[in-house]
């Protein structure tokens, strides 16, 4: 990817992480804040700060994803882990930490998207690179306000900057907003065509439109518009492929593989770019928080069983997961392997899910059973059969299954068994006795101190 110092994307965006994966530009220390804002330049500079804020994210998929679902755990807390034990035993609290850090992250996020999306309209270079940009903008926004939606529910929204006076104005939005505020932003992007199919190599990262088309229709299935999913998948199916053998795809030469949609970009080779160690551990029998109920979902001959397995970095006394596996770089001591937010194997498990919403199907050769079938036959394993799966539930717990297997530690599990309806019953395996008002975390005590206003935004039931 072509790479970019984004250090005026800082300046104008009072920000504190850069992301050299994205662009090379040279450096300028002195540039004014009020001179920014005007040439494609400035935009893309600006467009790829929003990019970076995403890689400060990352460790939200485990701690608010993996840690809450039935695939990992933490057995007792230590100084540094209380909020997460927390979070895994669903006795999460207002004051819990990593939530206050999300929702601050989260919108800081929405801010440097509204930054471009306010100024972009002024400025005077090529249209079609502008409806780019924005559509680059608010994809990123739809993305940030999606998952801040799957965390807490409604949230306050803001299509613009807005000042601290007015922030403290603005309520929760209710559920139909969230999704026209959401869904309506990608709808936009997707029927003006308005992000490329695909970019060059100094593109690459960006988001496409076939990412736009995916996170719409994970969008529309959160909100139970299976209809308008099936038939929106319907249009990506062929578009990526599924790669022969699954190892390839987390491989950390062939990032940007061929069943990629969007992935969070990092580059070990540039200071800051990279990340710690995801998913390590100091000896094989170290308790890796690995759930036996994820243990023994795999078969013996399952592919993916050996992804989630550890193999030792050279020189260095750690074990990483296979499926997160790279080696450190020696001069910034870090790693640059990808975190994958969307690739095929989701749109084509999406597709046979919104299908079977849609109207069950006992034909072998229906269009949901191949998509099932699809990703469960590139793991090496016998088709699945309709005949053993009689109905609707039945085909809708198989793709839950198949979600796990295929997905684990990518940050989809919890939001999975919320979706489809079996978050209860799972957290009961794992010995848990939850309630319907803990699909959703509590409402950080720092935001509500702030508003202090319980009509503008109160604290989700029961915390």
């Amino acid at each position: 990817m072509k790479r970019i110092n984004i250090l005026l994307a800082i300046l104008a965006l009072g920000v504190l992480t850069s992301c050299e994966k994205f662009f090379t530009l040279t450096p300028n220390y002195e540039v004014p804040v009020d001179n920014l804002y005007h040439t494609a330049q400035d935009f893309d500079i600006a467009v790829v700060g929003c990019y970076s804020k995403l890689q400060g994210q990352v460790n939200y998929y485990t701690e608010l994803c993996e840690y809450r679902s039935d695939n990992m755990f933490l057995s007792a807390p230590t100084a540094g882990t209380q909020d997460r034990y927390d979070i895994d035993q669903f006795k999460d609290k207002p004051s819990n930490g990593i939530l206050e850090e999300a929702w601050a992250n989260f919108n800081n996020g929405v801010y440097r998207c509204n930054m471009v999306l306010d100024r972009i309209d002024g400025a005077d270079f090529d249209e079609a690179l502008k409806n780019q940009y924005k559509g680059e903008a608010m994809f990123l926004r739809a993305f940030t306000y999606f998952n801040m939606y799957r965390i807490w529910g409604g949230v306050p929204t803001t299509r613009k900057v807005v000042t601290v006076a007015e922030s403290l104005t603005i309520g929760r939005s209710s559920e139909e907003d969230m999704y026209n505020f959401i869904a309506g932003d990608l709808e936009d992007i997707v029927e003006g065509a308005w992000l490329p199919a695909t970019y060059g190599k100094d593109g690459e990262g960006r988001a496409t439109l076939g990412a736009a088309k995916a996170l719409l229709a994970k969008v529309y299935l959160t909100f139970g518009k299976y209809q308008e999913a099936a038939t929106l998948l319907q249009s990506m199916i062929g578009t990526y492929e599924l790669l022969p053998n699954v190892a390839d795809v987390f491989d950390a030469a062939n990032e940007n593989n061929k069943e990629i949609i969007f992935a969070v970009r990092f580059n070990k080779e540039v200071p800051g770019e990279g990340h710690g160690a995801w998913f390590s551990i100091a000896n094989l029998s170290d308790d890796s928080g690995r759930t036996a109920i994820l243990n023994d979902v795999y078969e013996a001959n399952d592919a993916r069983k050996a992804m989630i397995e550890y193999q030792k970095v050279d020189g260095v006394n750690v074990y990483l997961m296979k499926k997160f596996f790279d080696q450190r770089d020696a001069t910034n001591k870090n790693y640059g392997n990808d975190q994958i937010v969307l690739r095929y194997a989701d749109v084509l498990l999406m597709y046979a899910e919104a299908l079977n919403e849609v109207a069950y199907s006992s034909d072998q050769q229906s269009e949901a059973m191949k998509a099932l079938n699809a990703v469960h036959t590139r793991a090496g394993l016998a088709p699945l059969d309709i005949a053993d799966l009689p109905n609707q539930d039945a085909f809708r717990r198989a793709i839950c299954k198949e979600r796990q297997l295929e997905f684990p530690y990518e940050g989809h599990r919890w939001f999975d068994v919320v979706r489809m309806g079996y978050a209860i019953e799972f957290a009961a395996a794992e010995g848990h006795t939850i309630q319907e008002y803990q699909f959703v975390y509590p409402i950080p005590n720092t935001e509500l101190e702030r508003i202090n206003n319980t009509q503008l935004l109160w604290q989700n039931p029961n915390y």
